[in-house]
């Protein structure tokens, strides 16, 4: 098999990729706007970045971004396109790969299909850091399968009640029914650094006393600003809209604290997370 795609500046030696799923208990807290801004400010910070779009029947990674991918990876199951053919460039130095409405087949895929994929994953010539994994919301089979193969899980919580009880109610699933041990929170739309804090103590709190063993780290938060809803309308990263703005400056100090921040267990390679993804 050629592997390409998994040498970076080590010769012969497979490139080190940092997986993270950013996952909610709940739609509608902003998780689409929170992995397109961390990915633009990884990429400010110099990481290639590539967007994987996992939001399955809701996939809004193209439309924030003002994209229209004519293919997505169903294409490439059926024999159709190659990986090179459905990913599409996003904003800087961005690559998305628009999977959602074909994601649904990787559980169902024969061995041949797989090693068939496998082969095109290990050959793509994309480089790249950071695999940022936008989940769907809530507790479907695909949204613990997604955060399931990755190195690490971002859980988006809000101060909304239904938004705490739904991410709390995910967590506790991923650890209770698949050991998962180890979530980062950030706190969206939040007022205050304080009142996020104060949410995050709440949610730590209960998860120390019924979910033993458990480690959530505390990765920031999001400000309420009004940037956000007009990035949004103008269908541009807010970080590129209004770099400026307060929610624009968090998003950069979340991915400097996110890369300061040793992961939970060992580092993979982009191969073993597409084993596990394809589960060969």
């Amino acid at each position: 098999m050629t592997v390409n795609c998994l040498q970076g500046n080590h010769g012969d030696k497979e490139a080190q990729i940092r997986v993270i799923s950013v996952t909610s208990g709940k739609g509608g807290v902003g998780k689409s706007n929170v992995v397109i801004n961390l990915g633009v400010a990884l990429d400010k910070l110099g990481k290639k970045v590539l967007i994987l779009d996992a939001d399955l029947g809701l996939a809004n990674v193209d439309v924030l971004l003002g994209l229209t991918p004519e293919y997505n990876i169903s294409h490439v199951i059926r024999g159709e396109k190659s990986l090179s053919d459905i990913i599409v460039s996003g904003p800087g130095n961005i690559k998305i790969m628009p999977a959602s409405s074909g994601v649904q087949e990787l559980t169902q895929l024969t061995n041949d299909q797989k090693v068939m994929l496998l082969d095109m994953l290990e050959s793509m010539p994309i480089n790249f850091d950071v695999l940022l994994i936008d989940t769907g919301a809530g507790i479907s089979d695909m949204v613990l399968y997604f955060n399931m193969v990755a190195h690490e899980k971002i859980v988006v919580f809000t101060q909304e009640p239904t938004s705490l009880t739904d991410g709390y109610a995910l967590i506790k699933v991923l650890y209770q029914k698949h050991g998962e041990r180890f979530f980062r929170v950030l706190i969206n739309n939040i007022e205050t650094e304080k009142q996020a804090k104060t949410i995050f103590s709440q949610i730590s709190k209960v998860a120390d006393h019924f979910l033993d063993g458990i480690s959530l780290d505390f990765l920031g938060s999001i400000p309420r600003d009004t940037s956000v809803p007009k990035a949004v309308m103008q269908q541009k990263p807010l970080l590129l809209a209004f770099p400026d703005s307060p929610a624009s400056k968090a998003f950069l100090n979340i991915a400097k604290r996110l890369l300061k921040t040793p992961l939970p267990g060992q580092q993979g390679t982009i191969r073993l997370f597409w084993q596990r993804l394809l589960n060969v």
